[in-house]
């Protein structure tokens, strides 16, 4: 079992930037591949990045050259650098920790671009 917890959501303006940051629970974090996801009212639940155990990277074409993953196995985190944020990117944003069949949600930060 692993839990999940997100902060760093919040309020910002149009270009500007956010971190958000994800703390697991358990001590095989280093081998879940990291996730986050996100969800606007009214739309699916979408993948923004990803990253592997081994710290390979993979991003949504809409946020590519403005988020960066990254993850501390030795602190059980990983972070969403999010970076000139634009009003598309308002949703909760979720981490998903994943190993195999199994897989895990934390319970969501709400992020929220707006003048």
């Amino acid at each position: 079992q692993v839990q999940l917890v997100e902060s760093g959501g919040g309020l910002v303006q149009p270009g500007g930037s956010l971190r958000l940051s994800c703390a697991a629970s358990g001590s095989i974090f280093s081998i879940y591949v990291m996730s986050w996801y996100r969800q606007a009212p009214g739309k699916p639940r979408e993948l923004v990045a990803a990253i592997t155990s081994g710290g390979s990277t993979h991003y949504a074409d809409s946020v590519k050259g403005r988020f960066a993953i990254s993850r501390d196995n030795a602190k059980n985190t990983v972070h969403l650098q999010m970076n000139s944020l634009n009003p598309e990117d308002t949703a909760v944003y979720y981490c998903k920790a994943g190993v195999g069949p199994s897989y895990y949600w934390g319970q969501g930060t709400q992020v929220t671009v707006s003048s």
